[in-house]
């Protein structure tokens, strides 16, 4: 009897398929420690069935041929919510409108892993096999018996004595369910092949369809075969094929010719059949007419394929064995239907029907039995949108793209099956349609920066100082002639030209104003410059930004009270030059109508001082660290938490093959991290609480790199990644999987 301390590690069990006992009570009264008897005759739907019904044959090789052409995928789930909606999606019949938000939902949920120890497990299951005859093997045993079995085998000791290194599937017809009572309904398995070998239950995953039978004696625990339903059909379609065979072999003796006159002696007889024989066997003689002296009469003894109805039967029992197997007809060769269209249909409802459910089956028990050994967010999915069956026409398809505004080019390009463009940034936005207007007919308020019209520049004054309230971000109109000549000199130029607002004279850059519109096509000024890795730009601001941000620092304390929305000119200067650094830094995320750095840095100081005053930005969350720590956006407060521990494994793997690499190679051939990596790294393997600036400096860090082109490894590196210096880094802060951690945590919080 199993001791208290196993009973106790079966609860924590998170693979245990032990059920409550309440529930045992109920269902396996009368079930003692014996064995359950299976009830069906599985050797019957082997040996009568695939071994030897040609029709059962072909189904079964039909499904498992296709299944196991569809590949596999290894994800850490990131995103509960997300996981959920996409697998509602997925587990049901798919069209390519399905699949296409499924994709969406599952970019969101999930993050794809590499190279792991799942991988290198179902890529070769044991020695004996690989992934693809492994599959099919487990799918035939289901189809035809109704239960799979497979049997995980590793070490008893070491690292890994928690984690299976071969998986077998073990032929259902063999296997017998131990019972251990009434606590334990489900204690081993038994094989009786050549003797007698059990296996605990733990070590077995059982995958068995659905069996209603419950008979007292446990039975119900094997999965009932679809051949048990197809039983009588099965052996309809032996016995038409076997009356068939034996009407070919006798189908010489039709009947008997008698003399009605008296008997016919041997030799008499063997005389007129020869010369039947004689006069009218032979196509020339073909309907002649047969003259006899004497009156003859005929019995007939033998019935022909059409009397005894033997095609009929035979199609129908064949129709029978496909609907019982979800598999349309016309994939065995029906002539009577095989269009090529009706072709094209069956080979969907083939996967909608009967491939998808059944390796959506395997994947849920895998996810529950296998998965859980490798990290507790990893998952097995299978990857659906390889089908061709199942993908729209092409031109469809982009007809629905190009429509699709909402979705951006990245994801257009996901939806069509393509990769993810990761040297393009510009992919990642969205594309909305210049009609597109609000319902409620008012102008959207964006923070961004506008293009000045020329003719609208004496529009931008008010009591002799410019508004730049009215045109965001302006900052080239000066009250004096100096300001305006100074600033021409930084640009690059000289001179100054005017305007008139009410009555009142303005001053700007260059002699005429298409001088100055040139300098800003050419850019050819900008403030500030990129920084290494603490994320901030340290350069200071021209004399003319420095006096526009004291007067709006003046302006803005003068219009609020209270002192969690008050600022001061150093902050002011930091979001300026964090808009100029984001200018330089990343172009491509910069609208088209922005001319300047200055321009796109004072929109940002604009926008943020909107929220500091209103609670809320116009558009999207930034700076939120520089707003004071009362305020209700503030994110300051979040820089006292202990940090965070949650991103995912698979970053930490990632930042361990760079250590691996270090340790194997050495720092002079491994020379990619610097001082500050090697201490991220060594963070992300210890599973180190990271604090909110760290997250801040990694997701800036990565997007760099990333945006460089490190996150790939350079071709000349192919074979040797860990001399790429720029991918290592990439590596060694967390990779892809961290970089999507950091950004969705920090949106998370600027959120809150």
């Amino acid at each position: 009897m199993a001791s208290f301390f196993d009973r106790f590690k079966s609860i924590i069990n998170t693979k245990s398929q032990n059920t409550n006992e309440q529930y045992n009570r109920a269902i396996y009264n009368w079930l003692g420690n014996t064995i359950v008897w299976n009830t069906e005759n599985d050797e019957t739907y082997i040996n009568d069935g695939y071994r030897k019904n040609a029709t059962i044959y072909s189904l079964v090789n039909i499904i498992t041929k296709a299944a196991s052409t569809i590949p596999f995928h290894i994800y850490e789930k990131v995103n509960d919510n997300s996981y959920k909606r996409y697998k509602a999606l997925s587990s049901g019949l798919s069209d390519a409108n399905v699949m296409y938000k499924a994709n969406m939902l599952k970019k969101h949920a999930l993050v794809e892993l590499e190279h792991t120890e799942l991988h290198k497990l179902l890529e070769r299951p044991n020695p004996a096999q690989s992934y693809a005859s492994w599959i099919s093997e487990l799918i035939a045993f289901g189809k035809l018996t109704g239960n799979r079995y497979i049997y995980g085998i590793g070490p008893e000791t070491g690292d890994n004595i928690n984690k299976y290194t071969e998986l077998y599937v073990m032929p259902s017809q063999i296997i017998e369910i131990n019972s251990g009572g009434i606590m334990k309904p489900v204690e081993s398995y038994t094989i009786e092949y050549n003797g007698t070998y059990k296996i605990p239950a733990e070590q077995m995953c059982h995958i068995k369809d659905f069996n209603p039978y419950y008979d007292g004696t446990g039975s119900h625990l094997y999965g009932q075969s679809p051949l048990k339903a197809g039983l009588r059909s099965m052996t309809t379609n032996n016995e038409a094929t076997e009356s068939g065979v034996k009407f070919l072999q006798n189908q010489t003796a039709r009947g008997i010719l008698m003399s009605d006159e008296g008997d016919l002696n041997e030799v008499q007889a063997q005389q007129l059949k020869d010369k039947f024989r004689r006069d009218h066997q032979g196509s020339k003689k073909a309907g002649d007419i047969i003259i006899t002296p004497k009156k003859l009469s005929w019995v007939n003894f033998g019935l022909n394929a059409s009397d005894m109805s033997l095609i009929e039967q035979y199609n129908a029992s064949i129709k029978d064995l496909c609907n019982i197997y979800n598999v349309p007809v016309q994939l065995l060769n029906n002539t009577e239907s095989s269009t090529y269209n009706n072709m094209k249909e069956a080979k969907k409802a083939l996967y909608q029907n009967c491939v998808i459910p059944e390796l959506i089956k395997i994947q849920d028990e895998l996810n529950r039995w296998l998965a859980p050994m490798y990290g507790d967010n990893i998952c097995i999915e299978y990857d659906f949108s390889v089908i061709p069956e199942l993908q729209e026409e092409t031109d469809k398809i982009v007809d629905q793209m190009s429509k699709a505004w909402w979705l951006t080019p990245n994801e257009k390009r996901a939806a069509m099956s393509y990769s993810h463009d990761e040297e393009n940034s510009i992919l990642d936005d969205y594309y909305i349609p210049a009609n597109l207007i609000p319902v409620s007919g008012e102008p959207i308020d964006m923070p961004e920066p506008q293009p000045a019209e020329t003719n609208n520049i004496d529009k931008m004054f008010n009591n002799n100082f410019i508004n730049k309230e009215k045109i965001r971000a302006f900052v080239d109109a000066y009250t004096t002639r100096d300001e305006a000549e100074e600033r021409a000199k930084e640009m690059g130029g000289n001179g100054s030209h005017t305007h008139t607002y009410d009555g009142e004279t303005i001053f700007m850059p260059f002699k005429t104003h298409q001088e100055y519109d040139e300098a800003l096509e050419n850019n050819k000024y900008h403030y500030g410059k990129p920084h290494d890795d603490e994320d901030e730009y340290k350069a200071e601001v021209s004399s003319r930004v420095e006096k526009a941000l004291k007067k709006k620092v003046l302006d803005h304390n003068d219009s609020v009270s209270a002192k969690s929305k008050k600022t001061s000119l150093g902050t002011l200067k930091k979001v300026f030059n964090r808009g100029v650094g984001a200018y330089n830094t990343n172009p491509s995320s910069v609208r088209p109508s922005v001319s300047s750095a200055d321009q796109w840095a004072m929109a940002r100081v604009n926008s943020y001082l909107y929220a500091l005053k209103n609670g809320k930005f116009r558009g999207g969350k930034h700076d939120t660290d520089l707003l004071p720590e009362g305020h209700p956006m503030s994110s300051k407060k979040e820089s006292k938490a202990e940090g965070y521990d949650d991103y995912p494994q698979s970053a930490t793997n990632n930042a361990k093959r760079v250590k691996n690499w270090i340790d194997k190679y050495g720092r002079g051939e491994v020379d990619g991290m610097t001082t500050i990596g090697l201490s991220r790294m060594n963070q992300l393997i210890a599973r180190e609480k990271l604090s909110l600036s760290v997250l801040k400096r990694t997701f800036s860090f990565l997007s760099r790199t990333k945006g460089g082109g490190y996150n790939r490894i350079n071709p000349k590196f192919k074979d040797t990644p860990w001399r790429d210096k720029g991918y290592v880094a990439y590596l060694g802060w967390g990779g892809e999987s961290m970089l999507k951690y950091a950004e969705r945590k920090l949106n998370q919080l600027d959120n809150e």
